[in-house]
């Protein structure tokens, strides 16, 4: 694991420890890796509930709850997804944060609009009873090993942006 991913994933843990915070993720084409490079870091049981590994269209549904006309619509490679993942990782754990990502690291599956390298990223917080949530598209240049790294990099950075504007809420 890249030095960069870790020295992140500690300051991540830093950061959620200091703000009371708990983290989840809900991963498509990482497989695992954002919560691979969490766990990395020692004691972060007490900042990391768990990880949902949602690779098919179906794992989405069963799992996270992502309703099926909402894929059928947008395609599993969205923004719509992406935020319903993550809204879904906070509504069936003990988060208060949550971090998804659903894309096309290659090097085969783009799609027309979807080249190799997009992804999607969804953020969702839990403040009392309510859940806010926001999504963004990325593009990745690299093979399939360079757009993941890239992903979980990204993920880690968006963790600690959400972390830190959560004094507002």
């Amino acid at each position: 694991m890249e030095a960069e991913i870790l020295e992140l994933a500690a300051r991540l843990g830093e950061e959620a420890l200091k703000r009371g915070a708990v983290l989840a993720t809900a991963e498509s084409c990482t497989a695992g890796g954002i919560s691979f490079a969490i766990t990395a870091v020692p004691g972060s049981s007490a900042w990391f509930d768990r990880g949902f590994v949602t690779y098919t269209p179906e794992s989405k549904e069963e799992m996270l709850g992502v309703r099926r006309d909402v894929i059928a619509t947008h395609g599993v490679v969205s923004e719509e997804v992406a935020r319903s993942m993550a809204e879904g990782a906070v509504a069936r754990s003990r988060a208060t944060i949550a971090v998804s990502v659903t894309g096309i690291a290659g090097p085969g599956g783009a799609e027309p609009g979807k080249p190799v390298g997009t992804v999607c990223f969804g953020f969702a917080r839990k403040g009392g009873n309510t859940v806010s949530s926001v999504s963004f598209t990325g593009h990745f240049p690299g093979d399939r090993g360079e757009v993941r790294d890239a992903v979980v990099r990204q993920a880690l950075l968006g963790l600690l942006d959400t972390l830190r504007s959560k004094s507002s809420s």
